[in-house]
């Protein structure tokens, strides 16, 4: 189908508007040239030029990519009469940060839960879960990086334990991992075409990569390509080593987000185009050194900043696949920034390096 049918079908789903779009896609010209790439008008070097996507400011509580979900996951709960919003995530989730600021906007209860034991202080996120006046629910078993559940066994345990300790509530999946929360990275795969179009790039030789910690991201982005057909690549950077089975959970849901906008397609895990367990350390929020060297070389080349558990770790693995020679000299590489900046807060000395 063509971008303006999708569009189209997108818009029969209520959405609460949380910021300007399209979200910023700027050239990234300093740490192109110092990677050896090509200026937008000067000559061709030995490697690829650099984008980044912006969604690090969109959305309630600072922003970052949950906002695009929780356009449609909050509009959904408003619909079903809901007063109590349930979710969970690691102590640094900017998915659980965001979701409390958008219950706080709308007068809403926010009940987030976190599988550890509660730290003496709350940083980063967690102090603004607070502010927020969310309810902090902290569970000291499970979590780490055994990956013994899939994705969809953990959010059935947590939601049979959250109707017992909340009651009727609206419950979204960590991460907003839903078909109706992934909508809003079909609307970005429709965004992304368009700039790619209008800034006159060659979308086959367009490569869009991300972090993936629950996948929803991903998947939204491959079912839109795929309905629209563009060829612009994608390439997921597994952060966190979290689920079984995780190539297959991303495939079923991209699956159902381009059932559910009326057009089948099946997409097989071995094809999910995502890089698992390699760049993710030792697991999930545990930062490793090539994170902090990232952080620090985007900081200091373009003075942008990222954060240690999601961004920092994707353009970590970026950057060392440029450097092995992955990408060909005319690729555009645009690193799509999800945010999490309040999460940089919690890991203080070991950013500075």
């Amino acid at each position: 189908m063509d971008g303006h049918t999708l569009q189209d079908r997108l818009e029969q789903w209520p959405r609460l508007p949380y910021g300007r779009t399209p979200t910023p896609l700027e050239p990234l010209p300093n740490l192109t040239r110092r990677l050896g790439g090509p200026q937008l008008s000067g000559p061709q070097l030995s490697g690829p030029q650099l984008w980044i996507k912006r969604d690090d400011g969109y959305g309630p509580g600072l922003g970052g990519n949950k906002g695009r979900k929780l356009e449609f996951l909050m509009a959904e709960a408003l619909r079903q009469g809901q007063r109590k919003v349930v979710t969970f995530g690691g102590l640094q989730s900017n998915h659980a940060r965001m979701t409390a600021a958008a219950c706080a906007a709308l007068g809403m209860e926010a009940h987030l839960f976190f599988f550890a034991q509660r730290a003496s202080a709350l940083p980063g996120n967690l102090l603004l879960d607070t502010l927020f006046n969310a309810r902090l629910h902290f569970i000291p078993f499970g979590g780490g990086s055994g990956a013994s559940l899939t994705l969809e066994q953990t959010n059935r345990l947590v939601r049979w334990l959250s109707w017992a300790l909340v009651g009727r509530s609206y419950f979204m999946p960590v991460g907003g991992h839903t078909v109706t929360g992934c909508l809003g990275y079909v609307v970005a795969a429709l965004e992304l075409a368009a700039q790619v179009a209008a800034l006159g790039l060659a979308a086959d030789k367009v490569v869009v990569v991300t972090a993936v910690g629950t996948g929803g991201t991903l998947a939204g982005l491959m079912a839109g390509l795929q309905l629209i057909g563009s060829p612009i690549q994608l390439l997921g950077i597994d952060i966190g080593k979290l689920w079984k089975a995780f190539p297959a959970s991303i495939a079923r849901l991209a699956g159902d987000l381009c059932a559910v906008l009326g057009e089948s397609h099946t997409f097989h895990p071995a094809n999910v185009p995502m890089i698992a367990e390699t760049y993710a350390g030792p697991g999930y929020s545990v930062l490793t050194e090539g994170t902090a060297v990232a952080i620090r070389t985007l900081a200091q080349a373009e003075g942008i900043i990222l954060d240690p558990v999601y961004t920092g770790k994707a353009f970590a693995g970026l950057l060392d696949l440029i450097g092995n020679g992955r990408f060909s000299p005319n690729t555009h590489l645009i690193f799509l920034h999800t945010g999490g900046l309040p999460g940089l807060w919690a890991y203080g000395e070991q950013v500075r390096g």
